[in-house]
């Protein structure tokens, strides 16, 4: 039976989990010390390594919070829209209320990891595919249900779309993390919403 972990010892796994986030996030997997680490948290090795097995496990825990904080925020954004199209809408004006947030924090940590993981941390590559494929999968089943509900055009290519719009997404976090310039991010959200718009299904001029 594997022992019960006490309320202090969660508070300190949790404590370098939240303090490790965003230092993994803007420096990456290879960038990240654990001299970072102790710093951040004002722990010893020895008191993270009685916490996490190695490194590896605290990237791992890390990557979850962000993703996480991330999806949590998403989900009260769709729960919180009325219509198919207001739900599929919350996606870029989700990201229109906290790119400033997401930019400050290094980027987004999906792209952030996926990159830097692609050919040298398998199991944050997982995740960050994974995490793709989620995202994917709820426009894809927010388009299908709106051409369903006659919302959206039935011409609408729902993978297609949900590739377009994640990769326009993304692609403007990254730019405008690049480049420092916020024009990057604001544009592909204008161009994310009107994709979007554009996907209604015409009216009758019957």
């Amino acid at each position: 039976m594997k022992p019960a972990t006490s309320p202090r010892s969660e508070r300190t796994r949790q404590l370098i989990i939240e303090s490790a986030a965003p230092i993994f996030n803007k420096k990456g997997y290879a960038g990240t010390s654990m001299s970072d680490l102790t710093t951040a948290t004002g722990l010893t090795k020895g008191s993270i390594y009685g916490n996490f097995k190695d490194k590896d496990d605290v990237a791992v825990h890390a990557f979850q919070h962000n993703i996480d904080l991330i999806f949590d925020f998403f989900s009260k954004e769709l729960k919180a829209a009325g219509s198919t199209l207001d739900k599929l809408l919350a996606y870029p004006r989700g990201f229109r209320k906290i790119y400033r947030m997401i930019l400050s924090y290094g980027g987004c940590p999906i792209l952030n990891t996926a990159v830097e993981a692609d050919d040298t941390h398998a199991v944050l590559r997982k995740m960050a595919v994974d995490v793709l494929a989620k995202w994917k999968k709820s426009i894809i089943s927010l388009i299908t249900g709106g051409i369903e509900e006659g919302v959206f055009d039935p011409a609408t290519n729902a993978q297609k779309s949900a590739e377009i719009l994640i990769a326009l997404l993304e692609g403007g976090s990254v730019l405008s993390k690049i480049s420092g310039e916020e024009s990057y991010m604001l544009n592909t959200i204008d161009m994310a919403e009107k994709i979007i718009t554009d996907m209604r299904r015409p009216t009758s001029t019957i």
